[in-house]
C-alpha cells in the first residue's frame, strides 16, 4: 500500500504556535522533508523529534521528486515542512503535491501558521475578500503585475524582504497612490512584532527612519 504525504505548518516565529497534531505527526512519520535542515533541526530538537531529515527546497525539488514518490509507494509516511508557516505558500511544495496527486497517493494538509492571516486580520482593512500575491517578481514581469493590480478592488497582500521594502513601497505609491490605506507587519509572533498602519506615504516615511529587520507582510486596500 502507498504511504501518505503530510503537509505540516511550522511556527512563523513563536514556537508555541505549533499544534499538538503537528507534533504528533512529525513524531510518527518515517521521513521529514525540510526547506532548510539547519533551521528545521532546531525546531525538531525543541520538541524532541528525532527523524530522518532530507533537504527539499527550490533548487533540488525537481530532482528529488522521483525519490520521494518511491518512498511513498513503499508505504512510508512523509512530512513536508518549510522554514516557517505552511508549505507551498510562497515556499516549496506545489510541485511535490502535484506529483503525489498524479500518483494517486494520499495527502493530508494540517492547518496552522501562515504569516499573511494575522497581518491581514490586524490590518484594519477589509478581510472578507482579498488577493494574496506573495513575493512580486524581482525583475521580469514585476511592472506588468503591478499594472494589473491597479484596478484590484480586494485587499492585496504581499510578502517582502527587508532590503527591498523601501523600493517596493515607492513602487506601490507610484501605482496605487500615496494616500492609499495600507499596513505593514514585521516580526509577527516574535518579541518585537510591529504593525504600522496609515497611508502608503506615511508608512514609507516611518520605515525610512527605522530599522528594517525581519520578514514583512504588506496589506493594501483595494481600489
Amino acid at each position: 500500500m502507498n504511504g501518505k504525504l503530510y503537509l505540516v505548518p511550522t511556527p512563523i516565529g513563536n514556537l508555541e504556535d505549533i499544534t499538538l497534531r503537528a507534533i504528533r505527526v512529525l513524531k510518527e512519520v518515517d521521513l521529514i522533508l525540510a526547506e532548510d535542515t539547519r533551521t528545521s533541526i532546531t525546531l525538531l530538537k525543541h520538541f524532541d523529534i528525532s527523524k530522518k531529515l532530507l533537504a527539499h527546497h527550490q533548487h533540488n525539488e525537481h530532482k528529488a521528486l522521483n525519490e520521494i514518490i518511491r518512498f511513498l509507494k513503499e508505504g512510508k509516511k512523509v512530512a513536508l515542512i518549510s522554514d516557517a508557516g505552511t508549505p507551498a505558500i510562497s515556499d516549496p511544495g506545489f510541485l511535490l503535491v502535484r506529483e503525489v496527486l498524479k500518483n494517486q497517493i494520499t495527502i493530508e494538509c494540517l492547518p496552522g501558521a501562515t504569516a499573511f492571516v494575522p497581518a491581514l486580520v490586524s490590518s484594519g482593512l477589509s478581510c472578507d475578500r482579498f488577493a494574496f500575491e506573495g513575493f512580486l517578481p524581482q525583475k521580469k514581469g514585476r511592472q506588468t503585475r503591478l499594472k494589473e493590480l491597479v484596478e484590484e478592488k480586494r485587499t492585496i497582500i504581499f510578502y517582502e524582504s527587508p532590503h527591498r521594502l523601501l523600493k517596493t513601497l515607492e513602487e506601490f505609491i507610484h501605482y496605487f497612490g500615496a494616500n492609499r490605506p495600507a499596513s505593514v507587519s514585521r516580526e509577527l509572533t516574535k518579541l518585537f512584532e510591529e504593525t504600522i498602519r496609515g497611508t502608503l506615504a506615511e508608512i514609507k516615511m516611518h520605515f525610512e527612519t527605522h530599522t528594517l529587520k525581519g520578514e514583512f507582510v504588506i496589506c493594501i486596500q483595494g481600489k
